[in-house]
């Protein structure tokens, strides 16, 4: 079933221009089983403190049941704050007894990437669904290792790519699909912010990290050229480039790519932690579509050559941990699926390999690979 349609109508606006308005029907279905999936929490940091609790606050199908941290002042705090039990509370070196917990249905993994396989593999291995925040792994190897535990697990898994569950990302991937436009020409995507923080901060420390603006931001851009074309890549060729090498000591800070796709279809990427950049734009052969901006928390905005497109803003994260949940309980599509995630790793391999190379072309064959 799907929780949102969407009705497109062509409206004259202000001088006989038009504008999209693009207005969502009678809102999510209500759950009428009143089954809500229990969340554990896997690491207690900005994003889950700031973003997900707060989102699981909001959801219909799941609820905030339990954490998992390595620092008691925080259990305590979490405990208080959101009435959580102790017997639903672990730490690192407990985590593994989850698999006797029947009120913890999905662990969501929020540490830092070089923790994502081991815990995801470890809750699948407890019988418990996963939702592995990204990028999924530190590479292409760690990622089929937490796709095989969870095929052995008989447990679903699915990747924190918030933005597939956000209507003005569905609304493009729906334009593309319906060529409301024409056919997709040529995608810009940029996803970037200004990082002066910690110097000691884990992205900045490449054994823990993995990469630098490419692993975090980076993946927003990958995702966003893809989706807006609805087709893999076929090639790459990268560039990475550094203004502050006394700040980014081990970590990328900025790198552009260029992607072929099939039909004829370009399109360019940049990602930075030392610079401001949040948009995407395609353009196709009857019109163009922009999204600025793309990739925040929200809200977004959205613009196309027959007219702006606007939703009432949601938290995305309470829309892609609803998602999730109706995937389990109901057999929904599974909008970001662990072979989206292995996709972008390889992606992301191959940009690495293009920059070591001095820029060479890299070939990509990823068939439908990802694609939702």
């Amino acid at each position: 079933m799907k929780r949102r349609n969407f009705n497109h109508t062509l409206l004259k606006g202000i001088g006989g221009a038009a504008v999209l308005s693009t207005m969502p029907l009678s809102c999510a279905m209500k759950n009428p089983q009143g089954k809500k999936l229990g969340i554990a929490l896997v690491g207690l940091g900005s994003y889950s403190t700031y973003q997900l609790a707060p989102a699981l606050q909001q959801t219909e199908y799941c609820r905030l049941a339990g954490i998992v941290t390595g620092t008691p002042a925080k259990a305590r705090r979490w405990a208080e704050q959101y009435n959580i039990p102790e017997r639903n509370i672990y730490n690192y070196d407990s985590f593994d007894d989850i698999k006797n917990n029947e009120e913890i249905d999905i662990v969501y993994v929020v540490l830092p990437n070089f923790m994502h396989a081991e815990y995801s593999i470890r809750a699948a291995r407890a019988g418990k669904h996963v939702i592995c925040e990204k990028p999924m792994g530190m590479n292409v190897e760690e990622c089929d290792a937490i796709i095989e535990a969870c095929e052995n697990g008989g447990v679903k898994l699915g990747i924190g790519y918030r933005l597939h569950s956000e209507p003005y990302t569905q609304q493009v991937k729906k334009f593309i699909k319906e060529k409301t436009f024409g056919n997709t020409l040529y995608v810009s995507g940029d996803a970037a912010y200004v990082s002066r923080g910690n110097p000691d901060q884990w992205r900045l420390d490449i054994k823990r990290s993995g990469g630098g603006a490419l692993m975090n931001m980076g993946v927003y851009a990958i995702q966003s050229a893809i989706y807006s074309c609805g087709m893999n890549p076929i090639s790459v060729t990268a560039q990475e480039f550094s203004t502050r090498p006394e700040y980014f000591k081990e970590t990328d800070e900025t790198i552009t790519a260029q992607f072929e796709f099939p039909e004829g279809v370009v399109g360019n990427i940049m990602t930075s932690h030392n610079a401001s950049a949040n948009r995407l734009y395609v353009s196709c052969s009857q019109g163009w579509m922009e999204l600025q901006p793309a990739n925040s928390y929200g809200p977004l905005r959205g613009n196309t050559s027959q007219g702006p497109i606007s939703f009432p803003h949601e938290r995305q994260q309470k829309l892609q941990m609803d998602d999730f949940s109706l995937h389990i309980l109901e057999g929904a599509v599974n909008k970001a699926p662990g072979a989206m995630g292995k996709r972008d790793m390889i992606v992301v391999e191959a940009i690495y390999s293009s920059i070591a190379g001095g820029g060479k072309k890299v070939n990509l064959e990823l068939g439908d690979l990802g694609l939702v």
